[in-house]
């Protein structure tokens, strides 16, 4: 059986950052695709040089717009274009994930109508932002079944979660157990009921004002690095879709939360909500519902409604 191959469309940080660590992690060849065609072409270069270093066996290709044929016959394709959030110049100010729909709307159409003619077996990461309305555009444009098209989401939001809890306990990353539900915005929704460390519950170890500080650090983690960079975060968000590459590629039936569409689970159909998913080589293997309470119910509720109207920005 031959390697897999991974196709990268968008080679920003976040593209570029996948490349690397899908490289590391030897998950399979890789092409890394961009509207600008030269520092495509160059990352990929570079990080091919890399690896007689680390011994790594696979090939790695860049190109540009005209290079989708690079593509073809990819077992998985991550999608980074789009134009990510940052600073005005003049007003000093961040668009919202709202003001990007219509923009972004319009390349990652473009880009799911290509990958999808090329690779029509191919399984789609969408982490374009606003991403749980641009997992809608990626459906709708590249004709696949919705187990073929996940977003990734929840695997970041769960990724800093989890790291702000082993800050706050000083305790290991690795005995950090939770999981975050809901729209990858400002209305995600953490559950520290179902969080705990080394099967000990969160809140035997953390006070519970601490703890929705906590929460709500995660909520605004995505804001937080665009304040202290200027640009959006790169090193977690591509770890999380690697993490969801390697589960699909390799087959592991990972739990991972991801946006994927719904058809009746937690009580919403068609529309992309971030819950636990199984992932293997068919993409969205399973969706497993958690018994939420008022409560957390409410949430996911209002996260719902927040990715709603969002999607009705798109025109479908």
């Amino acid at each position: 059986m031959g390697r897999s191959k991974i196709s990268i469309i968008g080679a920003g940080n976040v593209g570029a950052t996948c490349a690397h660590w899908i490289a590391t992690r030897e998950l399979g060849d890789v092409v890394l695709i961009d509207v600008l065609e030269g520092p495509a072409k160059g990352k990929a270069l570079d990080l091919f040089e890399a690896t007689p270093v680390f011994k790594l066996d696979l090939n790695i290709a860049g190109g540009g717009p005209n290079d989708y044929d690079l593509t073809a016959g990819s077992d998985v394709i991550v999608i980074t274009a789009g134009v990510p959030r940052k600073k005005d110049p003049v007003t000093g100010q961040f668009p919202s994930r709202d003001e990007l729909v219509k923009t972004n709307q319009k390349i990652v159409g473009e880009v799911a109508r290509e990958v999808a003619r090329r690779s029509p077996e191919a399984i789609l990461i969408i982490v374009s932002n606003p991403l749980d309305a641009m997992c809608h555009v990626a459906l709708n444009e590249s004709g696949f079944p919705s187990h073929r098209v996940i977003g990734q989401a929840g695997a970041l939001d769960t990724a800093r979660y989890k790291a702000f809890l082993a800050m706050e306990l000083g305790v290991s990353v690795r005995d950090i157990h939770g999981i975050v539900l809901g729209g990858h915005g400002d209305e995600m929704v953490p559950l520290p009921r179902h969080t705990s460390v080394a099967g000990i519950p969160v809140r035997e170890l953390v006070p519970e004002d601490r703890l929705q500080e906590i929460i709500a650090r995660t909520r605004k983690g995505g804001g937080e690095i665009v304040g202290l960079i200027g640009v959006s975060a790169w090193y977690a968000p591509a770890a999380g879709t690697v993490e969801m590459v390697e589960a699909i590629v390799r087959d592991q039936k990972r739990v991972i939360p991801s946006a994927v569409l719904l058809t009746g689970q937690y009580g919403h159909n068609g529309l992309y909500i971030g819950v636990p998913a199984v992932l293997g080589k068919g993409g969205v293997e399973k969706v497993i519902e958690m018994q939420l309470n008022d409560e957390e119910k409410a949430m996911l509720e209002v996260s719902a409604k927040a990715v709603q109207s969002v999607v009705g920005v798109l025109g479908y």
